[in-house]
């Protein structure tokens, strides 16, 4: 296969598995991510659907795409959440583990009896589908879905290659993580030889609303600089949107900003919604983020990892102290 992300033979075996899975299916598939999708949700789901649609396949992307992210998708390509399934459905999980149904959006895998594909590079992925390809070496799913489309044989075009890159963008930090591997640059290179539309990318992502800005000097009233500057802990609620006119989607990407203070090795932007809490957690170095995540329930990558917690804040500063304490032991420990 051409431009393959991974040369094992498992990974091959399991693009292929998957494609034959959504080549041959006859009816209707619907192409589902996570809750509050990134870009690499919403790239990977449009590169998908896009592909799919191309080889003449019926495909439902039930999605609500945050602000930052709606100059992407053409009018009435995404669809609202499913009410119900259509008849003969095949589901196609991107970017999340779809045997957890609390994270998967658009409709309720719950009450679904059909097959379900799985694509996804998230380490805690328990790697249950009729065909699944999921490699947590791999730093950006819409890598993935650059390798099934040419599996499934769609022709190539801007249109599939732009979202993709936008997925890569996204979960590489713009290729500045230590994910990033030679393969990367070999797949960024295959989607602009495809027409994939980098810099109008970066422009469109580089743009935020005045609220941004206004939410962000509340957050910065709340900022904390804890064991001894290795952790920056904000919070946001409700208050503080309705004072600067925001709303939560204008938080996403603070978690990344803290991350950039000098001797940071862990961001948290705690989303406090008064009887719940969600964490949102940023880490560099030898620290992780999922580490602590999961100790908080949540789940996710090594750098970039979240958790929800069903509990007033101080009852999760808490445990969020608890978890972090441990993971900087285990890091200052040589674990």
């Amino acid at each position: 296969m051409t431009g393959m992300n991974s040369t094992a033979p498992t990974y091959a075996q399991d693009v292929e598995a998957v494609a034959a899975k959504l080549g041959n299916h006859p009816g209707p598939i619907v192409v589902l991510s996570h809750e509050n999708p990134d870009g690499d949700a919403l790239g990977s789901v449009l590169g998908l659907a896009r592909a799919l649609r191309a080889l003449g396949k019926t495909v439902i992307a039930p999605m609500d795409v945050p602000r930052y992210l709606r100059f992407l998708p053409e009018p009435g390509e995404l669809s609202e959440p499913l009410t119900n399934w259509p008849g003969n459905p095949l589901a196609a999980v991107l970017d999340v583990d779809n045997n957890d149904p609390g994270r998967v959006a658009g409709a309720d895998l719950t009450t679904f009896t059909g097959e379900v594909v799985n694509v996804d590079h998230h380490g805690t992925n328990r790697r249950r589908a009729a065909a699944l390809m999921v490699d947590p070496a791999q730093p950006a799913t819409a890598m993935m879905v650059a390798d099934l489309v040419d599996a499934l044989g769609a022709p190539w075009s801007e249109a599939i290659a732009t979202p993709l890159m936008l997925g890569m963008i996204t979960d590489t930090g713009s290729f500045r993580f230590n994910s990033v591997t030679p393969t990367t640059f070999e797949t960024a290179a295959r989607l602009l030889a495809h027409g994939a539309r980098l810099g109008w990318l970066n422009d469109q992502l580089g743009q935020n609303p005045r609220t941004y800005y206004l939410l962000l000097r509340e957050v910065l009233g709340t900022l904390e600089f804890l064991h001894g500057g290795r952790v920056v802990l904000a919070r946001v609620d409700e208050a503080m949107l309705t004072r600067a006119g925001a709303t939560w989607e204008d938080v996403e990407s603070y978690a990344g900003l803290l991350r950039s203070a000098e001797g940071a090795e862990l961001a948290v932007i705690a989303k406090d919604y008064g009887d719940r809490v969600k964490l949102s957690l940023r880490s560099r170095g030898p620290v992780s983020a999922q580490n602590i995540a999961v100790a908080l329930g949540g789940g996710g990558h090594v750098p970039a990892a979240g958790a929800t917690v069903p509990l007033p804040y101080p009852e999760v500063r808490a445990r969020l102290d608890e978890a972090m304490g441990a993971e900087l032991a285990r890091v200052d420990a040589g674990g």
